[in-house]
């Protein structure tokens, strides 16, 4: 049996952190494979072999994150693509997709027992005009730039129109990011393995805007409506991945791809939500941000 270690060394705590859950893995007898690009801080480990991720991640049962929800969301294409399920151990502020916290380290020794479940969460896929395909665990999120004061998005579902808005931009998500930014803009919170594509608009200039909930099958165009000059943005998991600009299309479907993530503890979602939702964030600006 073999882990494939990703921390995120941004993050408060991660290497205490890093080291103490390799030291438990280590203990179970479970073999540890992290990147390259660690040797010099963990190179220390006896027993952690280092190569390219690239390699690394198929060779693996396990893809182990210690960070916070956008930590995972860097691992999760790489991973979905090997049939890699996932673990979070959160040093983050959230961390939703994350099932242990640092209190909970003793818990990875129920991987080599099969103590655990595993929570398949659909991703999305979009298309651009020119046919580049990127990939979404989280959300896609199309939103108006700087440059671009007044924006409309014509919203179709083969060819029907669902919605023709003026707003800074529109977001699709999965019920996995139904807790991320479609929340932050007035969606409801979806169980995270229920199938669907989750479509909130964001500030728009309408007394009747809502969030609407359409099925899996789904595939959605969302045509750019603008002034000469102007552009939007198009994000994928928090990454801006290209601009369009007047009349371009992107196109947004189920992806092939399904991440499944490890949850020991059980039911750590509705515990996140009571714990971390219905709390006020503790520490600086700085701390929450970072």
């Amino acid at each position: 049996m073999k882990a494939y270690i990703f921390p995120n060394l941004d993050k408060n705590n991660c290497e205490e952190y890093t080291r103490e859950a390799c030291g438990i893995l280590l203990e179970c007898g479970i073999g540890l494979l992290m990147d390259n690009a660690y040797s010099e801080r963990f190179g220390d480990l006896a027993g952690v072999v280092f190569s390219e991720h690239t390699k690394a991640i198929p060779e693996c049962d396990w893809v182990i994150v210690i960070g916070g929800d956008g930590t995972i969301l860097k691992c999760a294409e790489a991973a979905a693509r090997s049939s890699k399920p996932i673990l979070g151990i959160n040093c983050g502020r959230l961390g939703f997709m994350a099932s242990l916290e640092h209190e909970d380290l003793g818990l990875l020794r129920q991987l080599k027992t099969g103590g655990y479940t595993l929570s398949p969460r659909m991703m999305l896929s979009v298309t651009t005009d020119d046919g580049c395909c990127y990939s979404a665990l989280n959300d896609v999120v199309v939103s108006k730039s700087d440059d671009c004061k007044i924006a409309d998005f014509k919203v179709e579902k083969y060819g029907a129109t669902i919605s023709y808005l003026r707003a800074d931009g529109v977001i699709f998500s999965t019920a996995t990011g139904s807790t991320a930014y479609s929340m932050s803009a007035g969606g409801p919170i979806i169980e995270p393995d229920m199938e669907c594509i989750e479509f909130t608009q964001m500030c728009a200039h309408s007394l009747f805007a809502r969030s609407m909930v359409l099925s899996p099958s789904s595939e959605i165009t969302v045509t750019l409506h603008c002034a000469e000059g102007s552009h939007a943005i198009v994000n994928v998991d928090g990454n801006s991945v290209l601009k369009i600009t007047d009349r371009a299309s992107v196109r947004i479907s189920r992806s092939e791809l399904r991440l499944d993530i490890i949850d020991i503890k059980g039911n750590s979602f509705f515990g996140s939500i009571s714990d971390k939702l219905m709390q006020p964030l503790k520490g600086s600006t700085e701390e929450i941000l970072k």
